[in-house]
């Protein structure tokens, strides 16, 4: 006999706007039991020091979050300017002070340095992997790991203000950028340090900033609905984007029932498309044009790469 599952079998993604000072993985476990939903994860962790969009999926979004990684990130963050610590922000150990005698001509050549294709040598305290140990773990205990410089692209670096010992800036940017990185770098640049004091997530591929809620509002749902003697899920379902959003950039194929059944078993089918080899697509199914997974072109054939699982939701909740 089957296991059965914990929880809600609920599929979509929140934005949820992370508050400051809690871990992205604690923001995860409190919308994971608001919702009583039997899988989440999210795409891509803030620090606690950072806010923002923080997209989190449920059940069987999980499976298309990678492409959430994968994707554009915009920022708004300021920098204190003339001190370095050691985590590159304000949870950090004031490592070095140093005056601040730049002027606003030295500025704007530096921060046209980090336009364009460049490499960045992510920070120690990042949750890259090394020997399957986080990189912050290491850092923690003083050992220095080296790192290979990666290539990122800053697609748009916005200067916003300079006041005393804050500078402002607003950074679009590419997949595995660290902003952290980019104001210590920066601060080197100047010569006289930096680090950052606030950091905020404005947005994640193309997802409307509008969307996002705050794990208060959520509060405020479950209370309002707990006050009137009713089941809150049907108000919090309603703010979740449907899961194919993850992969809405993809270009799609919609398959008839029956060519969609043998997909769904895990078999490859010919049908009509001009996709390139090797392309990933999305899979939608009838004339409803439900969304059923992703597939990949190998041999002219639509072969499945990840496929919707549908569960029978009666008594599970």
């Amino acid at each position: 006999m089957a296991r059965r599952r914990k929880g809600r079998e609920i599929n979509g993604v929140l934005l949820l706007d992370k508050p400051q000072d809690i871990s992205s993985n604690d923001a995860l476990q409190k919308v994971r039991r608001m919702f009583n939903a039997s899988k989440a994860g999210h795409t891509g962790a803030l620090d606690p020091l950072a806010t923002g969009m923080l997209p989190i999926c449920l059940g069987e979004a999980t499976k298309f979050s990678q492409f959430l990684l994968d994707s554009d990130k915009r920022y708004r963050v300021i920098a204190r300017l003339g001190q370095r610590t050691d985590t590159s922000d304000a949870h950090g150990e004031i490592i070095q002070e140093r005056p601040i005698e730049f002027t606003q001509q030295a500025l704007d050549s530096a921060l046209d340095s980090f336009r364009g294709e460049t490499l960045q040598v992510p920070s120690m305290y990042s949750a890259l992997k090394h020997q399957g140990k986080p990189l912050y773990e290491y850092a923690r205990q003083g050992i220095e790991i080296e790192r290979e410089a990666r290539p990122i692209t800053v697609y748009e670096l916005q200067f916003i203000r300079w006041e005393n010992d804050e500078l402002e800036l607003e950074i679009h940017c590419s997949k595995g950028t660290y902003i952290r990185t980019i104001i210590d770098d920066l601060g080197e640049k100047l010569h006289c340090g930096a680090h950052v004091i606030f950091l905020r997530r404005l947005e994640v591929a193309d997802y409307p900033k509008e969307r996002m809620v705050t794990l208060e509002q959520l509060r405020e749902l479950i209370e309002e609905a707990q006050s009137m003697e009713d089941e809150p899920f049907s108000r919090l379902d309603a703010l979740l984007l449907p899961m194919d959003t993850a992969v809405a950039h993809f270009p799609v194929v919609n398959l008839s029932t029956v060519i969609a059944g043998y997909l769904k078993l895990g078999q490859p089918v010919r049908v009509n498309h001009d996709i390139a080899e090797g392309e990933l697509l999305r899979v939608t199914e009838g004339d409803e044009e439900k969304f059923i997974g992703l597939a990949i072109i190998r041999d002219g054939l639509v072969a499945p790469k990840r496929v919707v699982v549908e569960y029978n939701t009666t008594d599970n909740t």
